[in-house]
C-alpha cells in the first residue's frame, strides 16, 4: 500500500526516546522511522508501552528523554503543529450518538478551524470513501459498529492530515466488518497519501495490511521489519506465532482503560499536552 514516490522520505522519527514516571521505565530508549505514505504497524502486548509512545508523539505526555519529530514538527515544541498534522481513532469511540453523522464531521471542522466551503467539500468526499454519505442524517446512535469506526476514520481526515493514528480500531467488530474496514483504510491511504500508524491484536490484521511492523515489549522495540521479515527470523509459519516467539504467552495487563482514552481524547480537544 506504501505510495512509490514516497519511500524514502521519513514522516514520523523517533531517537532513543524513553518514559519514566517515578521508578517505573514505561518507554525504554526506542529509535523507529515511519516512512511517508507507509503502514505502519505498532504491535506489542498489554502494558509494553505502545499507549505511552503514542500519547508522546500526540502530545499528550512529555518525554523523559530522547526526540521525535511528526511531518517535521517537534511534538513538544510545537504541540499546535504537530496536532494539525495528524488525525486519530482511539479503541474506545468518542462520536456524539445524539448528533448525525455530519453534524460529527462538522463540529470536527470547526475545532480544527476547515473553512466552511472546504468542510464541506471534505465532509462529502470523506462520507462517500467510507460510504456512509447515504447515511449523513441519520442520528449516529443508529448506526452500526463498524458504521461508528467508519465515521470516526472519515471524521479523524477532515482537517487534511498526513498521519493517521489507529489505535485497535476494530476491536469489538466481526471479521467482515474488520475486513472491509481495512478496505477503506487502505483506499484512503492511497487516495490521501495518508501515512497509517496503526496497533492492533489481531496479527492478521497487521500481516495483511502493514509495510512494516515493529514490536515493542517492555519498553523496547525488540524486532522491525516487514511480516515476513519477523516470520523468518523467528522460524514462524505466521505473524502470530512469529510474534509469540518474540515476547511470550504471558497475559498482561491493560495499558489503558476506556477513561484513560477519553482523558486523552479531551486533553487534544483542550490543548493540554502538556505531560504529568
Amino acid at each position: 500500500m506504501m505510495q512509490e514516490h514516497a519511500q524514502g522520505e521519513d514522516i514520523i522519527t523517533v531517537r532513543d526516546l524513553r518514559k519514566t514516571f517515578g521508578n517505573l521505565t514505561a518507554v525504554d530508549g526506542i529509535t523507529f522511522r515511519v516512512k511517508r505514505g507507509e503502514m505502519f504497524a505498532f504491535l506489542g502486548p498489554n502494558g509494553a508501552g505502545k499507549t505511552t509512545t503514542i500519547k508522546m508523539l500526540t502530545t499528550l505526555l512529555h518525554p523523559t528523554s530522547g526526540s521525535m519529530s511528526l511531518d517535521g514538527h517537534d511534538p513538544v515544541r510545537e504541540q499546535d503543529a504537530v496536532r494539525r498534522s495528524f488525525g486519530i481513532v482511539f479503541q474506545d469511540p468518542s462520536l456524539d450518538d445524539e448528533l448525525t453523522a455530519s453534524e460529527n464531521m462538522e463540529l470536527h471542522g470547526v475545532l480544527y478551524s476547515v473553512p466552511r466551503q472546504l468542510r464541506h467539500e471534505r465532509m462529502e468526499q470523506l462520507l462517500n470513501i467510507v460510504d456512509l454519505w447515504d447515511r449523513r442524517n441519520d442520528l449516529v446512535k443508529h448506526f452500526s459498529g463498524g458504521m461508528k469506526r467508519r465515521l470516526e476514520i472519515g471524521r479523524s481526515l477532515l482537517h487534511h492530515p498526513t498521519i493517521l493514528f489507529l489505535d485497535e480500531p476494530t476491536v469489538g467488530l466481526d471479521l467482515q466488518t474488520r475486513n472491509h474496514l481495512w478496505e477503506y483504510v487502505g483506499e484512503l491511504n492511497e487516495k490521501e497519501n495518508v501515512t497509517v500508524f496503526l496497533t492492533t491484536h489481531y496479527m492478521e490484521e497487521a500481516d495483511r495490511v502493514a509495510d512494516r511492523i515493529a514490536v515493542i515489549d517492555h519498553g523496547k522495540i525488540i524486532a522491525e521489519g516487514s511480516a515476513d521479515d519477523l516470520k523468518k527470523t523467528t522460524n514462524a509459519q505466521t505473524l502470530e506465532e512469529a510474534f509469540h516467539s518474540l515476547t511470550g504467552h504471558a497475559i498482561r495487563e491493560e495499558e489503558a482503560g476506556a477513561l484513560d482514552t477519553m482523558r486523552m481524547a479531551r486533553q487534544m480537544w483542550r490543548g493540554r499536552g502538556k505531560g504529568r
